[in-house]
């Protein structure tokens, strides 16, 4: 099964006006349950593939609703750890592509005090982590153990960092610690904003070259509506157009890429990303660059399923 570690939060997110004479214009906020990692143990299972999240999850309302979502999506949720402690919130605003932006509320939540529950079950085959669960400690010292004893075990590492530029107080100790993860990545996924804000402006496949170097297998770019791309030692290797569809946010479109990508990963039995070729590379990007579109089509992240999947052309 593909594991996935990482924060379950609560988005608020933007919906009718109130009224602008007594509220200042200012909308009424809408909760949707999410977090990057969270989204992606939903995609990959969403689209049948066995999928299992690691996290601490609330026991208030909301974690008690982001439970029973896991649940209802087909999610194992025994690795699961629960606390009293409040579920984080990220307030969410949207600019006029629907392009979204978030102020996050992490003090003392549950994700954040994830402890390592040491190795992986063996049916284990994949492990995917990022965004606020490689941040905000003391959770970020447990996924990273996990992800360097996983990696020497032969277990298909994936890695989404998904910055969160308002929640990193030292930019140069995160891009330090992040380029001492790679050695131990097999695949990143990274969108170019990300890449730039990385490497501080660097072309975005200058730079996934430079990772591929650094021990990276195969460097994901998402690139927005130009589409997506692979770069792997052998440069890059392919790439496909975004679908066309009309967009209502962008929420959980780079996560439904993670998850759809390992999904198709793991239905194939992929565990070497070098035995694929630019043929194969091709046919797993058009497959998430799919899946994304259907969550982009509707608000908040709302992966699709197989089904969704199987009538849409």
């Amino acid at each position: 099964m593909i594991v996935v570690g990482g924060e379950a939060l609560v988005d608020l997110v933007p919906g009718e006006p109130l009224d602008s004479n007594v509220d200042g214009g200012l909308r009424a906020l809408l909760p949707r349950l999410g977090g990057g990692p969270y989204n992606v143990a939903l995609a990959a299972a969403r689209l049948g593939v066995p999928a299992s999240f690691l996290s601490r999850v609330s026991t208030d309302r909301f974690g008690v609703a982001l439970v029973d979502r896991l649940v209802d999506s087909g999610v194992d949720t025994s690795l699961l750890q629960r606390g009293d402690e409040p579920t984080t919130l990220a307030v969410v605003a949207l600019d006029q592509s629907g392009a979204a932006r978030y102020t996050f509320y992490v003090e003392g939540t549950a994700d954040r005090l994830v402890t390592d529950p040491g190795t992986l079950p063996d049916e284990a085959t994949a492990l995917s982590l990022g965004t606020l669960g490689l941040v905000l400690e003391p959770g970020a010292g447990a996924y990273e153990a996990m992800l360097r004893r996983e990696a020497a075990r032969g277990t298909l590492t994936a890695l989404d960092p998904n910055i969160r530029e308002a929640l990193i107080a030292d930019p140069a100790a995160y891009r330090a610690r992040f380029a001492s993860w790679l050695p131990d990545v097999r695949l990143l996924k990274i969108s170019d904003d990300d890449a730039a804000w990385l490497t501080e402006g660097a072309d975005p496949v200058a730079a996934a070259k430079t990772w591929v170097e650094s021990g990276v297998d195969a460097v994901v770019l998402t690139r927005g509506a130009e589409g997506l791309s692979v770069i792997t030692a052998a440069g890059e290797l392919a790439h496909v157009p975004s679908r066309r569809v009309p967009v209502v946010d962008t929420i959980g479109a780079g996560d439904t890429v993670q998850g759809a990508l390992l999904a198709w990963l793991h239905a194939r039995e992929v565990r070497d990303l070098a035995a694929l070729d630019a043929d194969a590379w091709r046919e797993a990007l058009g497959y998430a660059a799919k899946a994304a579109s259907i969550t982009v089509s509707r608000s908040g992240a709302e992966p699709p399923t197989a089904r969704e999947m199987a009538s849409t052309v």
